[in-house]
């Protein structure tokens, strides 16, 4: 759907950057290769690729020839001069950096309740908290059954590497209430093989380690797949993920079986696990296929989720 100048002037005032960016391109009507013409006419050289990562928050114009071409981009789409430049200037923005820059993060413990536990098995495997990714894009479909339980989850993720020499990703699992970590299965997909895997059966958590088959230089994107089948808790009424990153793009799926509906699901946000959810929102189960959805776009450091009520 096309933004309105009503819709894009009261973005430019408010921002973050990259909202305000792909308001003026909708309303301009301009695709990207288009703007990297009219750029490539005022003596800027800028790719499709940082343009799109641009307006969807992966990554933030801050080196001085980058900064030229905001200028630039603000007379291709007719914005007010220092229209866009003023909101790169606020440094609360949170997304991921340029090619490498690491984005910024918060620590597993200010995210999770388990985060304890998480740190201690990141440390028996010798892992650093920061593994040297921040996530692009993460697409998590998760499987809700017939007894009520979280019988699985699978993501196909696109990371960023922020050092050179990366070679793997820990992903974590956390249970519900009565799991057993030591029954639930992981399941690699594409472009990764399961390494390690090693769990903490009091706080239902689960560190997987799924290597990559090449080492990623910083700046280097990958895609790989991954599940976990669990099935072993109790009943479920939530499902959170935690980024300890900004920036990047975060969509969430959770079906579930048509023998067991919710009556109700509302999707939240929370800076911690101890704060209290925010921008609540109620979300329709979709009739055929029984699910529901969110599209979270240049993600903050923080939790983000969707609950739901059984009758």
């Amino acid at each position: 759907m096309r933004h309105t100048e009503r819709e894009l002037a009261r973005v430019l005032h408010t921002g973050p950057f990259h909202l305000a960016l792909r308001t003026a391109l909708s309303v301009r009507g301009l695709p990207l290769h288009r703007v990297q013409h009219h750029l490539a006419h005022r003596g800027v050289k800028l790719g499709v690729t940082s343009l799109s990562y641009w307006q969807q928050g992966v990554r933030r114009p801050r080196r001085p020839e980058s900064l030229r071409a905001v200028r630039a981009l603000e007379d291709v789409l007719a914005l007010p001069d220092d229209s866009l430049l003023r909101l790169l200037r606020d440094r609360t923005e949170g997304a991921g950096g340029a090619d490498g820059e690491r984005p910024a993060a918060r620590s597993y413990r200010s995210l999770l309740e388990s985060s304890g536990a998480v740190e201690r098995l990141l440390a028996a495997m010798e892992s650093p908290v920061d593994g040297g990714l921040h996530t692009v894009d993460h697409q998590e479909r998760v499987r809700i059954g017939a007894r009520r339980e979280l019988a699985g989850r699978t993501s196909l993720h696109v990371v960023r590497a922020h050092r050179d020499g990366v070679d793997r990703y820990l992903a974590v699992h956390r249970g519900d209430p009565g799991c057993d970590p030591a029954r639930i299965a992981v399941r690699a997909g594409e472009n990764c093989r399961t390494g390690r895997v090693r769990w903490d059966a009091e706080a239902g958590v689960l560190v997987a380690e799924l290597l990559f088959d090449t080492r990623l230089r910083s700046g280097e994107t990958y895609v790989f797949g991954y599940g976990f089948e669990d099935g072993t808790g109790g009943p479920s009424d939530e499902y959170v993920r935690g980024f300890t990153f900004g920036g990047g793009q975060y969509v969430l799926q959770v079906g579930f079986d048509e023998g067991a509906l919710p009556v109700r699901c509302r999707r939240f946000e929370q800076s911690s696990a101890g704060a209290a959810r925010a921008a609540r929102r109620d979300l329709t189960l979709t009739g055929r296929h029984r699910t529901v959805h969110v599209v979270e776009e240049g993600m903050r450091p923080g939790l983000v989720g969707i609950d739901w009520d059984w009758a």
